[in-house]
């Protein structure tokens, strides 16, 4: 694999086709991975002197914020020097002149920006639901199995499994036990197809590390914001809404309340991140895990504009679905209001669709511009009444003005977003199993009448 990949960068030098291999535009680990192999796989697969390249779809500065990438790449030796990132290869150029093939994997379909580039893209490998309305017109292999590394790995099993080394072997083992949980059958992330090529790479690479090895690193690595800058932690999970060019980010900060607070310079780090991306407000969500090894979360809420403050936090302290129970937590700085979250399993995923909400009370409320971060004459209590008129009218999606699709979903395994096992597993019984099957049949007949007239 080391080897391959430091040619990739001396055929980029050379005016000839070039087929990409692209993985989405989070880069998260499965994507980085599946990229690298794939590409790996079809360039010592191909009879013609093609090139096949493998690009990372973030920019090489945005590396560091992928913790777990940088750990893998530097366990499996390969220095990040020899990859190749967006920004160093221009795929509308190469497009333009008509020397640029597309292999999408890990995802299917393009933002908005890439939209030209669609007519270029000759595969497809994903492992999510597809979305028929921007799907690409190519061959599509789509299989919802737990980590698109797996569908790597079958490829490169069955077409040319003498061209796996241990180097390429090690990374598909390790992103397939990350994206699965470590095979956790309480989870229920991992299919069989998934098992079962984690234990072919074992049975061929016996000196595999461990299992439980490998996951508790990587899981490790993912949240470790120890060397990151705030802006960096800010950037690394984040997620945002907007209406009316009104902007507002969301992100995860993997670390405790209190520690997040206390950092030097928070206040002119949130302000100049405010500032560097238009955002006219950010929530930070915190996450840490508590003595019983159990994820929490907390919430703070920064934002110069008064009206605008008031409307997000009178809509989270006043949430009842779903609950927050938040108790807030005295500031010395009017901009920013931090709250200790009662309910701590209450997710990201969550709080999304009241910070949406809290845009259209905001603007049901006032005509205020953005421009002037304080305003005169906006009190707390006019703030309440917009929002007791406003109730719970939820807009639909996470942003009026975003055309483009959605980028590809965090992984079900973070703890941003929440495992579908939060609430417990669900509680069947051989009479409620009984019982369906009864309702089934006695519907049957019914539909099979309906359906005769």
């Amino acid at each position: 694999m080391e080897n391959y990949l430091q040619g990739c960068r001396a055929a980029l030098q050379e005016s000839r086709p070039i087929h990409v291999v692209l993985g989405n535009e989070a880069c998260d680990l499965d994507s980085m991975v599946s990229a690298l192999a794939l590409a790996f796989y079809l360039a010592k697969t191909t009879e013609a002197e093609e090139v096949f390249v493998p690009v990372l779809n973030i920019k090489r500065s945005e590396l560091p914020l992928r913790g777990d990438n940088v750990f893998f790449l530097q366990k499996i030796h390969i220095p990040e020097s020899i990859l190749i990132f967006r920004d160093e290869i221009d795929l509308h150029a190469l497009h333009q002149a008509g020397q640029l093939t597309l292999i999408l994997v890990d995802h299917h379909v393009l933002p908005k920006s890439d939209a030209a580039l669609e007519e270029a893209v000759a595969e497809v490998l994903d492992h999510r639901p597809i979305d028929q309305r921007h799907c690409p017109p190519c061959h599509v292999s789509v299989e919802l199995v737990g980590s698109c590394a797996t569908l790597v790995a079958e490829r490169i099993l069955q077409g040319a499994p003498e061209i796996l080394d241990r180097q390429t072997a090690a990374l598909l083992h390790g992103t397939i036990l990350l994206d699965c949980v470590n095979m956790d059958l309480k989870i229920g992330k991992a299919t069989l197809k998934d098992s079962h090529y984690v234990e072919k790479l074992e049975a061929l690479f016996p000196d595999l590390p461990s299992r439980n090895d490998i996951f508790d690193s990587l899981q490790k690595a993912k949240f470790d914001v120890s060397g990151l800058t705030t802006e960096q932690m800010l950037r690394k999970d984040q997620k945002t809404i907007s209406r009316q060019g009104t902007k507002v980010a969301i992100s995860a900060i993997y670390m405790d309340m209190e520690a997040f607070l206390q950092r030097s310079g928070l206040l002119a780090d949130l302000r100049a991140f405010c500032q560097a991306h238009s955002y006219d407000a950010l929530v930070a969500m915190t996450i840490f895990f508590n003595t019983y090894n159990e994820p929490v979360r907390q919430l703070a809420v920064f934002c110069p504009h008064a009206a605008l403050r008031m409307t997000i936090c009178g809509i989270l302290e006043r949430s009842h679905s779903p609950p927050l129970k938040l108790t807030p937590v005295p500031s010395s700085h009017p901009d920013l209001q931090a709250y200790l979250q009662g309910n701590t399993q209450i997710s990201r995923k969550k709080v999304l669709p009241l910070l949406q909400e809290a845009l259209s009370a905001y603007f049901d409320s006032t005509n205020i511009p953005l421009g002037q971060p304080e305003t005169e004459g906006v009190s707390r209590e006019q703030v309440d009444k917009e929002l007791d008129r406003a109730g719970n009218s939820l807009l639909s999606g996470l942003s009026q003005d975003e055309e483009e699709p959605p980028l590809p979903p965090t992984p079900m395994n973070s703890l941003v977003d929440e495992c579908p096992l939060d609430q417990g597993l669900p509680k069947f019984s051989a009479e409620v199993i009984f019982e369906k099957c009864s309702q089934i049949s006695l519907s049957e007949p019914t539909t099979a009448s309906l359906s005769k007239k």
